[in-house]
């Protein structure tokens, strides 16, 4: 199966998905004094592995925020879903639910079906994230096909650190196209 896929440098889609306080929230746009926004898609409620991806993330939140990065997460879940995986997680940064069949192609997630009602009650997402920079651009991205595909953090923000050195300009990179 294809998937349309964002690549680096391309303008990351506007998307409205609903915060778990009933607010509307715009994918990619950065909140408060942040520059820069890392977008994390996660598979629900009905995964363990999120769970403790997004508690873990939490403790990385200062570091992020440090560098002009705010955090912000979403799934397909309903807000009721959304609700109920609250009570499961200590965070202090948005969570977001109602991310669409039609959104989650946008983006060029990879997409599942549950294997049953018991797991979940709707299609979902497998996980991926997006760093969003100050121009809307994607500056960096993973698009997994597996629920146990997750960047490791400390690398992660390390790179961030790196990039966002005021004396360091560094390019999007793979970018280069071949015909």
């Amino acid at each position: 199966m294809y998937t349309r896929k964002l690549h680096p440098g391309s303008d990351f889609p506007a998307l409205d998905v609903t915060r778990s306080d009933g607010e509307t929230l715009t994918l990619g746009k950065p909140q408060g004094e942040h520059d820069w926004q890392l977008v994390i898609v996660y598979r629900g409620k009905h995964c363990p592995i999120c769970t403790k991806f997004l508690n873990k993330l939490e403790s990385y939140r200062e570091r992020f925020s440090a560098q002009g990065v705010d955090l912000v997460a979403v799934s397909a879940d309903s807000q009721q879903q959304l609700s109920e995986h609250m009570e499961s997680l200590d965070l202090n940064f948005p969570l977001a639910s109602g991310l669409s069949l039609e959104q989650m192609q946008t983006l060029g997630l990879f997409i599942s079906e549950p294997r049953s009602e018991k797991e979940t009650d709707h299609d979902f997402p497998e996980p991926a994230f997006f760093i969003v920079n100050a121009e809307g651009k994607v500056q960096i991205e993973e698009v997994a096909n597996a629920p146990f595909v997750r960047p490791d953090l400390d690398t992660l923000v390390g790179g961030i650190e790196f990039v966002r050195k005021p004396d360091n300009h560094y390019p999007i990179r793979g970018t280069k196209q071949y015909e």
